[in-house]
């Protein structure tokens, strides 16, 4: 099952597969290490919380290098939008891009 990202205005703008994040083209644009994300060159951007990726004032987590590219997931299709949900955290999903 595919595990969409979204927009704090509810809309899907990319996917995890496996330690990566992507946009909906199937683009790897991140990568995970638990919940911390991190861009492909490897600096923290911030947390995967309640599907977005958001700024949760934790600081600067480092940088954990370039894992070099993944290749590209191919597009899983558009779930539609979720819906704006109350968010305390700022959206950084365009960070990655």
């Amino acid at each position: 099952m595919t595990q969409y990202v979204y927009a704090s205005d509810g809309r899907a703008v990319g996917f995890v597969r496996g330690k990566y994040v992507h946009r909906l083209t199937g683009q790897a644009v991140g990568q995970l290490q638990g919940t911390h994300v991190h861009r492909l060159s490897g600096q923290y951007v911030g947390e995967l919380h309640d599907d977005e990726i958001v700024d949760m004032h934790l600081g600067n987590l480092g940088n954990i290098g370039n894992p070099g590219y993944p290749g590209n997931a191919g597009n899983p299709g558009n779930p539609g939008n979720r819906g704006r949900r109350g968010a305390s955290y700022k959206d950084v999903f365009d960070q990655l891009l």
